[in-house]
């Protein structure tokens, strides 16, 4: 019986979809997210990653099919670290990205926030972020924790300052009506959070997938730093940077 379309002849580490065209990248994206491995069993997950290690040494059952091997890859990819060999706390995982993320994103756009509700809601999606950047960490070229630490300090502060900063701002620009300023505040969270994404020697973007046998998380590329405009080679002390290559 042939494989769905959408099962294309198993290859062990390389994705799924086509990654030559937009939609091939958009599926695979959402892949990488779905939350539905968040519910994957202990002995799902040992037997996902046990048959994968029989395709690799050619030991595979009979009647083993290219589905089930895309889907034993799926949920070891989304599971465990391609470097550590870890499992990945559930809610730093990629796939719990969203549903552990939009009560934060929520918390940040609600009205008519006090200060202490914005300082919390900005230090807790900041701290999420550096997690899930840890947690999907490139592990295979040891940073020091120092650095990891240095950046998470600096997203918080950055987002904390303009975030509090600006709401102080619209609050004491008396030629806004209520109406005006309760929806500028609204979009107060976009350039916090943007500022913080640009801290120099932010935690590091979560682990690259560019279609190698380590099946890393998200698509990325590596460049020397000496290759950069001179303004973001100031930024950072590093010989090469990853940057993340988007859809």
């Amino acid at each position: 019986m042939a494989e769905p379309a959408d099962y294309p002849p198993f290859q062990l580490g390389k994705p799924r979809f086509e990654q030559t065209s937009f939609y091939g990248r958009f599926r695979h994206f959402l892949d990488i997210i779905d939350p539905r491995t968040l519910f994957v069993t202990e002995s799902r997950l040992k037997e996902a990653v046990q048959l994968l290690e029989d395709y690799k040494h050619g030991t595979l059952p009979p009647g083993v099919t290219d589905k089930q091997l895309w889907g034993a890859q799926k949920i070891k990819q989304a599971i465990i670290h391609p470097d550590t060999n870890e499992t990945i706390f559930m809610p730093f995982r990629m796939s719990g990205y969203i549903p552990f993320g939009t009560p934060i994103v929520v918390g940040l756009l609600l009205p008519n926030q006090t200060l202490a509700s914005t300082v919390f809601w900005q230090w807790l999606n900041q701290s999420h972020n550096a997690c899930v950047n840890y947690a999907n960490r490139n592990a295979s070229k040891p940073s020091p924790t120092s650095k990891f630490i240095q950046g998470y300090l600096g997203a918080v502060i950055s987002a904390v300052s303009i975030a509090v900063g600006l709401n102080v701002l619209i609050q004491r620009a008396n030629k806004f009506t209520p109406a005006t300023r309760l929806l500028i505040q609204r979009f107060v969270p976009f350039p916090a959070v943007g500022s913080a994404g640009n801290s120099p020697d932010q935690s590091g973007p979560a682990h690259a997938y560019t279609g190698s046998t380590s099946h890393h998380h998200v698509p990325a590329g590596e460049i020397e730093t000496s290759q950069l405009e001179p303004e973001i080679a100031m930024a950072t002390s590093s010989k090469t940077v990853v940057y993340n290559k988007g859809l």
